[in-house]
């Protein structure tokens, strides 16, 4: 019996030994010696390169982070936000209107109208999403005028719910409305007479958009949407909601239902992963077409800045994507891919290497 046991205690102590410590310490050291930016998590400084140290990393190339400049590439759209604490997917099925509202929120500000001259030369239907906004909201002398924003609040009301809790602009915006305007905060009460707890934004949006409350945003603002408007004051980034009849937002909310009114429209198809989110969120890599399809508005904002020639800013670009471009298998297993943060980081030095030719 003991000689059984000793042997079990001696398998189990070498065991220990080789799968715990030995092996875990092996693959450290090789690690550390072999592959020492693999080990670290691929971080990445602001030139591109492997990070030295963690202070001096500004990402990793294993994971996607937001971009909100035209002048940079975007990732895939992420369910998580980008957060790598808490990767993971929407998992919103074909008919959940949250699918459907994000992707077209998405698409209002940069989808183009087909053209047979290839992709992206046609022209950006966000204009005529605007005029059309404008015209139905403000229509000529004899015609009845439509409210837009409270169609849109009665047909979506899940979309409106996340709208109205979004961010904390948008959450305190809704709030401070109901406070200062009796007739919203009153016609809440009376659909909630038991509530003893203050209403949360989303609970308020409804009579927020409704135009039969005298105090309502839209009756106060007809044919305006709330947008979101970036600032400076003191020195300081800040946010603050103006009405408004123009701009991204505008674009971003309406354009679903601008299209179902003008089906007939040819419009220029948009690759898939612009739209689709990954399984983890946080995918750094997007196609080569996705990025194509993006350049437009990329070449635009970089001749701006540099003042060179759009022909000249694109052919830079696309050398850079050429540079960047990889597949699987090295082209055997599925399309050209780029890594948005490596691409990202090398696009002023290339632009600065064109000021500099330019000049």
């Amino acid at each position: 019996m003991r000689k059984h046991l000793r042997a079990n205690l001696w398998l189990l102590g070498l065991t220990l030994i080789l799968c715990s410590v030995l092996y875990p310490l092996v693959l450290w050291l090789i690690g550390r010696t072999v592959f020492p930016s693999q080990a670290n998590g691929s971080l990445v400084d602001k030139n591109g390169r492997p990070a030295v140290s963690e202070k001096e990393a500004v990402g990793s190339r294993l994971i996607a982070q937001p971009f909100t400049g035209d002048e940079y590439f975007q990732p895939r759209p992420s369910a998580v936000n980008y957060n790598a604490a808490a990767s993971g997917a929407s998992n919103y099925g074909a008919n959940n209107p949250r699918l459907r509202g994000r992707v077209a929120q998405q698409l209002g500000p940069i989808v183009r109208y087909f053209s047979s001259d290839g992709p992206g030369a046609g022209a950006l239907v966000g204009p005529d999403i605007e005029k059309w906004f404008q015209s139905e909201n403000d229509p000529k002398k004899g015609e009845k005028r439509r409210d837009l924003i409270a169609e849109w609040a009665s047909k979506n009301p899940t979309l409106l719910g996340d709208w109205a809790k979004a961010s904390d602009v948008s959450k305190g915006f809704i709030k401070q409305w109901a406070m200062d305007h009796a007739g919203v905060s009153a016609a809440w009460k009376k659909r909630n007479p038991d509530a003893k707890d203050a209403p949360e934004s989303d609970s308020l949006a409804p009579f927020f958009f409704d135009p039969t409350i005298a105090d309502s945003f839209v009756a106060l603002h007809p044919g305006m949407w709330p947008c979101t408007i970036d600032a400076q004051k003191d020195g300081k980034s800040v946010k603050f909601i103006k009405p408004m009849n123009e701009g991204d937002e505008v674009r971003s909310i309406f354009f679903d239902m601008w299209l179902q009114e003008h089906s007939e429209v040819k419009l220029e198809k948009v690759p898939a992963d612009m739209v689709t989110t990954s399984g983890s969120g946080l995918d750094p890599h997007i196609t080569l077409k996705n990025a194509h399809y993006q350049m437009p508005r990329v070449v635009k904002k970089w001749a701006e800045k540099t003042g060179a020639k759009e022909t000249d800013v694109r052919k830079e670009i696309e050398h850079l994507l050429t540079e960047h471009s990889e597949a699987p298998f090295d082209s055997w297993v599925g399309v050209p891919l780029i890594n948005v943060l490596e691409v990202n980081l090398a696009l002023p030095d290339r632009m600065k290497r064109l000021r500099t030719k330019g000049s």
